[in-house]
């Protein structure tokens, strides 16, 4: 049975983040049922039973997006990559793969067929950072790009694996602008074919393809939001 937008029943974990809420809040402008998850709003992710948990109370869901992950951020702790212990990439793993695994596999037991899970890649994880868009104390955590690129062989993984009941894609988004330095929005920018970087609202289109039954015949793809960046 096909549903439009507004009758589905859409799980979004990471739901406090830039993205996260901007698309948390489209769909409930549209009259979706909307659970929000996010560590912000208590909710655990890297546990376990407390996933199962979520998951029970919201059997027959539509829907999983996954925009929740650790980002560095510019203006927190650089690194150096010789002197890095295992356990800060422990951290990544946990969240950024660990959990999403975790998420995902407890969706995919109490979701409707044509379910669809929409998880998050990143430029980064497709691309190397160009770390001289940096500032010189600014190193992108590896941790960050080996996740990334673990969302993807995740996805592709599931999405062999769960059909046909369940879609997994993912989205690989840009760099989104927020409230970085000009001197960082200008370097990132001439890096992209489209000079410019992305506004949160424009992950909101994808989302809705993703989401709606005018994806019907994509699973295990990839989709690009990054205005050319992986295109250079």
């Amino acid at each position: 049975m096909h549903k439009k937008l507004n009758e589905k029943k859409i799980i979004i974990a990471g739901s406090e983040g830039l993205l996260g809420n901007e698309i948390s809040q489209y769909f409930e402008s549209i009259g979706s049922e909307v659970v929000r998850l996010d560590l912000k709003l208590g909710h655990d992710l890297t546990d376990e039973k407390t996933v199962i948990d979520i998951m029970m109370k919201h059997k027959l869901s539509d829907v999983l997006i996954t925009p929740f992950a650790i980002n560095p951020q510019p203006n927190e702790d650089t690194f150096d990559l010789f002197n890095l212990p295992l356990s800060s990439l422990e951290q990544y793993l946990k969240v950024n793969l660990l959990a999403l695994f975790c998420v995902c596999r407890e969706f995919a037991k109490i979701c409707e067929n044509n379910a669809s899970i929409i998880n998050f890649s990143s430029t980064y994880g497709i691309r190397s950072p160009k770390h001289f868009i940096y500032s010189e104390d600014f190193t992108k955590h590896i941790g960050y790009s080996i996740t990334k690129s673990g969302v993807i062989g995740l996805t592709k993984y599931l999405g062999t694996y769960l059909a046909p009941k369940i879609r997994v894609n993912a989205i690989v988004p840009g760099g989104v602008e927020n409230g970085q330095d000009e001197k960082f929005i200008k370097n990132y920018s001439r890096n992209t074919p489209l000079n410019r970087m992305m506004q949160k609202e424009e992950i909101i289109g994808i989302c809705k393809y993703l989401a709606s039954d005018d994806s019907s015949y994509s699973t295990g793809s990839l989709f690009n939001v990054d205005g050319g960046w992986s295109s250079w």
